[in-house]
């Protein structure tokens, strides 16, 4: 009896030499012999109906399909005739103002030869307390180098660094000359305004031209007649007069402090008794109608240590700095405040132009106004 494998195809075999391999031989087996030939084309159309079912799934003849989507249906919004579309409203642009001018009619500059921060308050020093607390101020200003007083000094009324005033030395030298640079004095004089310089050491005759000021008048220990020639006696006068720029320099506790020693009671004594004559000068104002319109800067021009300065430490570089007067946002100030600053604010506040060349700028803080984020941090010596 001959029959072929349904599952290998190989032909027609003896059912007794069927292949160990075949898959049907198990199942045949079984199957009994007046059966097999109806059970082996029952196998073969399973097999026959499975390859084609096979064949159809792979080309996709029984692949699902996916429902149909619903769009929904589309409507449009209309706008009754009767209500008229809004028209774009536009935006207000922002009004520009500009920041007024302090309304100070004239600047008087004091300074305090050699007066370190901390001997405001050793000293009790009332006036200028007084000041720093209707004022804006910083106990951190910084001088130029060297921390001398006619360098230091040209830096502050001039506004700019020694490299470009060339002014080093520290001793009253009329062959040298004056300052080079535009210093405050020159800018008020060209604008018309009266300038005042009464100060305690003849040398800083050569801060400016004599030109540049109406009135100049130096005190120091060579005097004879002390009662009608001291700084306060001069200034007060000048006040009296009228002045739109004046500068008072008090020298006396500088010379205690070379002396006796910075910080010693000797010359704490003196500024005590610097800032008495400059509490008169703060009522000469108040008497003649000018407290209420005048800016008033206090200064120095270096610190020192043990009885001398002129270095570059702390002690010697750090100055006070202090302004009061119309317009002005009491309170500490967070600028960095360098001594050439000092000319420049005071132009700023008469509204004169600051020259391009000055290395210091106005402290504009002090006025309310934004810090400045592009200031100069010094002098490179």
């Amino acid at each position: 009896m001959h029959w072929s494998c349904p599952f290998r195809m190989i032909g027609t075999v003896s059912r007794s030499t069927q292949p160990l391999d075949c898959p049907c031989k198990p199942l045949m087996q079984k199957i009994p012999a007046n059966n097999w030939r109806m059970t082996l084309k029952m196998i073969r159309r399973i097999w026959i109906l499975t390859l084609f079912v096979t064949l159809l799934s792979g080309c996709g003849a029984f692949a699902s399909v996916p429902p149909p989507v619903l769009l929904p249906p589309i409507t449009e919004t209309l706008t009754p005739e009767s209500t008229p579309a809004p028209s774009p409203t536009e935006t207000p642009l922002p009004t520009l103002t500009s920041t007024p001018l302090p309304k100070a009619e004239r600047v008087l500059i004091v300074s305090f030869d050699g007066l370190r921060p901390d001997a405001v308050y050793a000293a009790n020093m009332v006036n200028v307390l007084g000041l720093m607390q209707n004022g804006a101020f910083t106990l951190s200003a910084q001088t130029i180098m060297p921390s001398l007083t006619l360098p230091a000094h040209v830096s502050m009324l001039v506004g700019t660094c020694p490299a470009k005033h060339i002014v080093r030395w520290n001793e009253y030298v009329p062959q040298n000359g004056f300052a080079l640079g535009t210093d405050i004095f020159d800018l008020a004089q060209t604008a018309g305004m009266r300038t005042v310089m009464v100060v305690g050491k003849e040398k800083l005759r050569q801060v400016t031209e004599p030109a540049s000021t109406d009135f100049f008048e130096f005190v120091d220990k060579t005097d004879k007649i002390k009662d009608t020639t001291t700084v306060e006696r001069l200034a007060i006068s000048q006040i009296q007069q009228g002045f739109d720029l004046m500068f008072v320099h008090f020298p006396d506790g500088d010379l205690a402090g070379h002396e006796n020693g910075w910080m010693s009671r000797q010359q704490l004594q003196a500024y005590t008794r610097d800032d008495v004559l400059f509490g008169m000068l703060l009522q000469a104002l108040y008497i003649n109608g000018m407290s209420d319109n005048t800016m008033v800067i206090v200064t120095s021009d270096h610190g020192g240590h043990d009885t001398t300065h002129g270095t570059d430490l702390p002690e010697d570089m750090t100055i006070p700095w202090i302004i009061s007067g119309p317009g002005i946002v009491p309170g500490q100030l967070s600028t960095q405040v360098n001594i050439m600053d000092t000319a420049a604010t005071a132009a700023f506040v008469l509204g004169l132009p600051l020259p391009l060349e000055w290395d210091g700028a106005p402290v504009f803080e002090a006025f309310g106004m934004p810090v400045d984020l592009y200031r100069k941090s010094g002098c490179l010596y």
